[in-house]
């Protein structure tokens, strides 16, 4: 089953970096659907959807997006229904991008901590972390 799960990462790993994504769906700061396939952003901690700060995240994502060239590099792991990976927009991290922007914080726990350094200090004093990312 491990071995299914992994050709099938490739095979999707594949479809959304081998050429520019064809369509490209925004479900939140943290989520976004490369030509029908979900990728949550492997370290990224965004604000939920039921939330204000959430709201304007998947907006500023949405706008940051908006006519860039998306790749994504998947690890083969999932969560739910989504595949994790790092997605690039016209080759720009859209993990650190979010983050540098105040949106989103880093999730250590999934990030090594690669992002920490661009978190804002506004972003930290107003998001909450999620608890599996302390």
């Amino acid at each position: 089953m491990k071995l299914l799960t992994r050709l099938a990462a490739i095979i999707a790993l594949f479809l959304s970096t081998s050429a520019a994504a064809r369509s490209l769906h925004v479900r939140d700061a943290d989520t976004i659907v490369v030509d029908g396939t979900p990728v949550r952003l492997n370290g990224v901690d965004a604000p939920e959807l039921d939330t204000r700060s959430g709201q304007d995240a998947k907006r500023w994502m949405v706008n940051y997006l908006r006519g860039k060239s998306i790749s994504c590099e998947l690890n083969g792991e999932r969560t739910y229904d989504r595949w994790v990976g790092v997605c690039y927009a016209d080759g720009e991290d859209v993990g650190a991008a979010v983050i540098a922007a105040g949106h989103a914080l880093d999730c250590s726990r999934y990030s090594g901590g690669r992002y920490k350094n661009l978190e804002t200090r506004a972003a930290r004093s107003r998001l909450k972390r999620a608890k599996y990312c302390r």
